[in-house]
């Protein structure tokens, strides 16, 4: 390195890939070691933080000691290169290292990666997930150290296989073979994918915690899935369809048209995208919240480093999954696309219902989307009739009541309880019949009498809308 070149560098001061001590110590080696665990880089010892040229006094052996006492202290060894050059009158020595191929490599069992112009101590999760990545594998491809053979439900298998098959792929093996064909069998033992896509128990590895919030401290349900990562698609999409509002609209045509609160199809992305980037080895878990008009869905598991929240937006980052087993198997399944493109579906999927834009964020140690939905509101429009109800707001008992009365038939208070097999007529009226005549969805023939002994009950326009809505 020529003298004018090493002015450059300091010009242009600390960087991912530069770093400037006064003095050669442990923190000139912690350096290098943050070096190798990313891009490389160099550390130039003379050279205070804010550039000035200081120098270093060398001995014949100096450069030899700096260069042993690295490989002395650091897992696998790296050995630096070595420069000296002579700049203002006074000694600099450049160390270099370049990436180290297999990762992490440590300073006295201790793991640091450079990021921007600082060195970064890792966590356990992180050094896990840069070996992973420096061997071109995921988490979820190794053998799991807790569950065997035993552990896996072969008919869960089956029924996958059945999905792949629907999803015109060919497949003759048994489930056993399956697995074993698809590397979801190594070392006589289940991979970390195979136990979370097919456990034959609920277990806490796969926890998704489901609410509906009225507000952030009121709870109005509350639900929780521990089952199997397949199965958990369709549980998490099941109980938001139960909160959310839905829009049913009578056209006059034999077919009424339901819309929901939220685009469906995005709503099922998202929780795909939970499931399968989830890192299960965190101790939090996931979490769904259904509010009013917004839903957050919470996973652990922070964005890989070199991809940010823009960079999603924009779709300027290459897709690298967190479980590239499970990413392999559901796209095998036919239930994701090609990586790295459900962020810009979801997104259109909003726009194109006029809804505002779900917000991404990281949050703690994961990543939160929110999404936005339409409020309810019932109004008539020109040439149909609209008519929109929550689900949640018409009582589990008046649901009752609706899909056991008969269209087109007026009934006696006995015999809408013989129907419903109830005993206590207080009940029948606090719970079922006051609700549904207030709500509007049955009414009496003697409205201005309530109390007639020829009194009876039918349903409503209103009640037949939600009894063919409950039916369907």
């Amino acid at each position: 390195m020529s003298k004018e070149q090493l002015i450059h560098i300091i010009e242009n001061g600390e960087s991912q890939t530069v770093e400037f001590k006064t003095s050669f110590s442990d923190e000139a080696i912690i350096s290098l070691v943050a070096f190798s665990n990313a891009k490389g880089g160099a550390v130039y010892v003379g050279v205070a933080d804010n550039g000035e040229v200081k120098g270093v006094s060398l001995g014949k052996e100096t450069v030899a000691q700096w260069i042993n006492d690295i490989k002395n202290k650091t897992a696998p060894v790296i050995i630096a290169d070595a420069e000296i050059i002579e700049v203002e009158e006074k000694t600099v020595v450049e160390l270099s290292i370049a990436e180290y191929p297999i990762k992490p490599v440590a300073f006295k069992g201790r793991y640091y990666k450079r990021t921007n112009n600082a060195n970064q101590l890792l966590t356990t999760t992180e050094v896990v997930n840069l070996h992973l990545q420096s061997l071109n594998t995921s988490w979820d491809a190794y053998p799991d150290g807790i569950h065997s053979l035993d552990d896996i439900s072969l008919d869960k298998v089956q029924n996958a296989i059945e999905i792949q098959k629907s999803n015109n792929l060919t497949i003759g093996e048994s489930p056993l073979l399956f697995l074993l064909k698809n590397d979801l069998i190594r070392e006589e033992k289940p991979v970390n994918a195979a136990f979370l896509m097919f456990k034959n128990k609920n277990s806490t590895d796969t926890t998704i915690e489901l609410g509906r919030f009225k507000n952030p401290i009121t709870i109005l349900d509350t639900s929780r899935t521990q089952t199997d990562i397949i199965a958990q698609v369709n549980q998490v999409l099941d109980f938001v369809k139960k909160h959310i509002n839905v829009e049913i609209i009578i056209t006059g045509e034999p077919q009424n048209k339901q819309k929901w609160q939220y685009p469906l199809e995005a709503i099922r992305e998202i929780v795909l995208n939970m499931i399968i980037h989830r890192d299960y080895r965190a101790t939090s878990d996931s979490v769904v919240k259904i509010f009013d008009n917004k839903i957050e869905f919470y996973n652990p598991g922070k964005l890989p480093e070199e991809i940010t929240v823009e960079d999603l937006l924009l779709g300027n980052y290459k897709s690298t999954p967190r479980n590239r087993k499970i990413a392999d198997f559901f796209k095998n399944m036919g239930w994701i696309e090609k990586y790295g493109s459900g962020i810009s579906r979801i997104r259109n999927y909003f726009k194109e219902y006029g809804l505002p834009e779900p917000k991404f964020e990281l949050i703690s140690e994961g990543f939160q989307v929110t999404v936005f939905g339409w409020k309810q509101e019932t109004h008539q429009e020109t040439h149909q009739e609209t008519h929109r109800e929550t689900h949640q707001e018409i009582a589990d008992k008046v649901l009752e009541i609706l899909s056991l009365m008969d269209k087109n038939k007026q009934y006696t208070t006995k015999e809408l309880m013989d129907l419903l097999e109830l005993n206590d007529i207080v009940n029948f009226r606090v719970l079922y019949r006051t609700p549904a005549i207030q709500g509007g969805y049955i009414s009496m023939i003697y409205p201005d009498n309530p109390k007639h002994r020829n009194q009876k009950y039918f349903l409503t326009e209103k009640g037949l809308q939600i009894k063919t809505v409950i039916e369907k």
